[in-house]
C-alpha cells in the first residue's frame, strides 16, 4: 500500500464509508431540516448547493482533513507565490497571475511577472479595439468579421468554448471560427462559405512549430493568397500567439501583430493569456476583462477561505470521495445552458488531461485512481439519452448541475421549463422511487394483479444519486470566469490529495512522437520500419489505398 492508503486521514475515510454507505439521503433530508444552509456556500452571485450528496457533518470534517493531510493549503499558497511546482517541467505554474490585478507582485525566478501580463493584454487592447471598430481592415480595405482561431488543444478549446458560452456579447456583425483538426474536412468546411476579404487568422502556437496548428496555418495562408492574389495580403489578414518572431515573421506576419505568451502558462490554462485574443476580438476587450476579473474572484474566495467554506476545495474533496472511497470512475456535466453546450468538452481536457496520471510526484506508481471519465451534454438533450444510466444503471456518476436562473432569450415558457428540469432531475436521482411508490402509481394508473407485479421492478429508481447544483442569475462573463476558475481549482485540489504533478501532459506527446516517425512512411518517403505486425499491415493497408 501507498502512504498516502495507508495515512490516517484515508484509513478513517475508509471506515467511515463503511459505516455510511447504506444511509440514503432521503434519510439525511429528513433528518436535518438545515441541511441545505449547511451545505451550500454562495460567492458573487454564485450558489454551489453540494447537500445532495451521500455526506454528513462528520464525512465532511474527515475529507478535510485528508485535505489539511496533503497540505492543499501549503501548495495553493506555492503556486499563487511562483514556486516551480510543475517539476516534471521544472515550471511555475501561474494561470492565476494572467488575472492578478495590475499592482500585484508574482515573482518568478527573481522577477514581478505581472507588468509584463499587463503589457500583453494593453497590446490585446489596442489591436481588439482597432479591428472591432474597424480601424485596422483587410487588405482591400474591408473590415475584419470574420475572426478564425488556428490551434489545438488549450489553444482552440478554450476560447472556442468562452466564445460559445459569451454569444450574447459578441460584436453583431462579428463570427467566430475554429479550425483545431489536421483533417482537411475542418479547415475545407470552415473556410468554403468565408469571404477571404473580410477574414482574419489567428494562429496560436508558443513554437510556432507545432505540426497540426502549422499545417492548418500553411493551408489557410495559401487559401488567401491565391483569393486575394498577393503575399502582401498576409500581413493584413494574420495574427499570432507567439514567442517565435523570427518564424512569425518569415511566414508574413506582421511584429505588431504578434502576442506573446510565458512557459509558465499551460496550455489547457491558457485561455486568459493572449491564448484568449479570439475571445477578446469577439466579446471585446472589456468583457474580456470581465471574465478575468471573475477568475479573480474565485482565485481569492480559494486563497482565503477556510477549507469548510471554500468551494474550490469542498468541490474537490466530494470527487476524491466518491472516485476513492465509492468506486465511480466518471462523472457528468450537465450544463442547463445551450450556451454552455462546450463547457463538457473543455473540462474534459481540463481534468483529463491533468490528472490522468499513473505515478506520483517522486515518479512511484499509485495504488488509487487518480482521474474520472468526464462526459456530459447540455440541458434536456442528456436527458433522453444517457440519464437512464444515471437514474437505473449499476455505477454510481456523480453528476454537476448548472443553470442560469435568467435566460438571455426570453420566449413563452421556455426558461421556466427549463429550470424545472434541472431541479426535478437532482431531486428525483437523490430520491428515487421506492417499492411501494411504484406500486402506489401504477395502482393509480389502474393496474393491478400479474401486471402489475411484472411492470414493478422495472418503475424503481435506486435514487441515492450524487449531485451538485450551481444555480447563478444569468450567464454573463463575470460568472463564467468564476466556474472555469472554480473547476480550474478544484482539480488541482484532486493532484494535491493523490500527490501528482497536475501540470504536466507527457501522454500527449508520446503519441505525436510517433506519428512524426509514421508520417513519412505513409507518404513514401523512406521505407517501412520495424513496427508491430498489426501497425505495419494497417500502413500497408493504407499505402496499398492510396
Amino acid at each position: 500500500m501507498s502512504k498516502l492508503t495507508q495515512s490516517p486521514a484515508w484509513q478513517v475515510l475508509l471506515a467511515h464509508q463503511s459505516q455510511i454507505n447504506n444511509q440514503t439521503m432521503r434519510e439525511m433530508f429528513a433528518a436535518d431540516a438545515a441541511r441545505f444552509d449547511k451545505f451550500s456556500l454562495q460567492l458573487d452571485g454564485l450558489l454551489f448547493d453540494y447537500s445532495k450528496n451521500r455526506i454528513n457533518d462528520q464525512t465532511l470534517k474527515l475529507l478535510l482533513d485528508l485535505a489539511r493531510q496533503a497540505g492543499v493549503s501549503e501548495w495553493t499558497a506555492r503556486m499563487f507565490g511562483g514556486d516551480k511546482i510543475n517539476t516534471s517541467e521544472n515550471r511555475a505554474v501561474l494561470h492565476t497571475a494572467l488575472r492578478a490585478p495590475r499592482d500585484a507582485v508574482v515573482m518568478v525566478d527573481g522577477k514581478n511577472v505581472v507588468p509584463d501580463v499587463h503589457r500583453v493584454l494593453d497590446h490585446i487592447r489596442r489591436y481588439t479595439e482597432s479591428v472591432r471598430n474597424g480601424e485596422l481592415r483587410g487588405y482591400t480595405g474591408k473590415p475584419l468579421r470574420h475572426i478564425v482561431n488556428i490551434g489545438i488543444g488549450g489553444s482552440a478549446l478554450g476560447p472556442l468554448m468562452v466564445c460559445e458560452a459569451l454569444k450574447p456579447y459578441g460584436h453583431p456583425e462579428m463570427q467566430a471560427h475554429f479550425i483545431s483538426n489536421v483533417d482537411a474536412t475542418d479547415i475545407v468546411e470552415t473556410l468554403r462559405h468565408l469571404d477571404a476579404e473580410t477574414t482574419l487568422f489567428i494562429v496560436s502556437s508558443k513554437t510556432f512549430t507545432t505540426q497540426e496548428t502549422l499545417t492548418n496555418a500553411r493551408s489557410a495562408r495559401a487559401w488567401l493568397v491565391e483569393k486575394l492574389g498577393a503575399e502582401a495580403a498576409v500581413a493584413n489578414h494574420f495574427a499570432a500567439v507567439s514567442t517565435n518572431l523570427k518564424a512569425t515573421g518569415e511566414f508574413g506576419i506582421n511584429p505588431e501583430h504578434v502576442f506573446e505568451f510565458w512557459d509558465w502558462v499551460g496550455g489547457r490554462y491558457s485561455l486568459w493569456s493572449a491564448i484568449g485574443l479570439p475571445i477578446a476580438l469577439f466579446i471585446g476587450m472589456d468583457n474580456f476583462e470581465r471574465l478575468l476579473g471573475g477568475a479573480r474572484a474565485m482565485d481569492e474566495h480559494f486563497q482565503s477561505a477556510p477549507l469548510e467554506r471554500n468551494m474550490p476545495v469542498i468541490l474537490g474533496m466530494l470527487g476524491v470521495w466518491y472516485g476513492n472511497f465509492f468506486g465511480a470512475g466518471s462523472y457528468a456535466v450537465l450544463p442547463y445552458d445551450q450556451y454552455l453546450h462546450r463547457l463538457p468538452a473543455y473540462l474534459q481536457q481540463l481534468e483529463m488531461e491533468s490528472n490522468g496520471k499513473c505515478v506520483d510526484r517522486a515518479g512511484q506508481p499509485v495504488d488509487y485512481d487518480t482521474h474520472f471519465t468526464v462526459w456530459g451534454e447540455p440541458g434536456t438533450n442528456g436527458q433522453h439519452s444517457f440519464y437512464q444510466l444515471i437514474h437505473q444503471g449499476t455505477r454510481m456518476v456523480p453528476a454537476d448541475f448548472m443553470a442560469p436562473i435568467r435566460s438571455h432569450n426570453s420566449l413563452g415558457e421556455h426558461h421556466a421549463m427549463l429550470l424545472s428540469n434541472c431541479l426535478a432531475q437532482t431531486e428525483a436521482l437523490m430520491l428515487g422511487k421506492t417499492e411501494a411508490e411504484a406500486r402506489a402509481e401504477l395502482e393509480a394508473q389502474g393496474l393491478s394483479g400479474e401486471a402489475l407485479e411484472t411492470l414493478l421492478p422495472f418503475k424503481l429508481f435506486p435514487g441515492n444519486r450524487p449531485t451538485n447544483t450551481m444555480l447563478f442569475d444569468l450567464l454573463d462573463p463575470h460568472t463564467l470566469g468564476m466556474l472555469i476558475a472554480l473547476y480550474e481549482h478544484k482539480i488541482f485540489v484532486q493532484g494535491v490529495v493523490w500527490n501528482i504533478n497536475s501540470f504536466d501532459q507527457w501522454g500527449v506527446e508520446y503519441g505525436k512522437q510517433l506519428a512524426g516517425k509514421l508520417l513519412p512512411e505513409l507518404q513514401g518517403k523512406v521505407a517501412l520500419s520495424a513496427h508491430d505486425a498489426s501497425t505495419t499491415n494497417l500502413l500497408k493497408r493504407c499505402l496499398s489505398a492510396r
